[in-house]
């Protein structure tokens, strides 16, 4: 477990959601950065077809994305200074949330074609 986790404490859901809330951040069709404040919103939530959904060029199981509508982890997130919650309507990402490592993107966001 990356030490920056055992400092902040996230618990499974959170780190999965934290992983794929940074993807999200990554690419232009799902969020919008502030210049300002250097914060990433995150208004476009993909939507699952079948057990999977895709975020970029990567595959996400269904089962890994079971925070990314829970307003209790979003809240959690904001509590530790990683994003601001605008529920239901969405989610910032502060500098911090963009830079923890949660040591997960390489299991939960699949690289290979289906």
């Amino acid at each position: 477990m990356p030490e920056q986790m055992k400092l902040i404490k996230l618990n499974k859901l959170q780190a999965r959601t934290l992983t794929l809330l940074q993807e999200l951040a990554r690419h232009p069709e799902t969020s919008t950065k502030d210049a300002d404040t250097g914060d990433v919103l995150i208004t476009r939530l993909p939507e699952a077809h079948g057990s999977h959904f895709h975020v970029g060029e990567a595959v996400v199981m269904s089962a890994n994305a079971t925070g990314l509508r829970n307003e209790s982890v979003w809240k959690a997130l904001e509590r530790k200074g990683l994003a601001r919650s605008f529920f239901p309507y969405g989610i910032a990402l502060t500098p911090n949330g963009q830079a923890f490592d949660t040591g997960l993107r390489e299991t939960i966001l699949i690289r290979a074609g289906h």
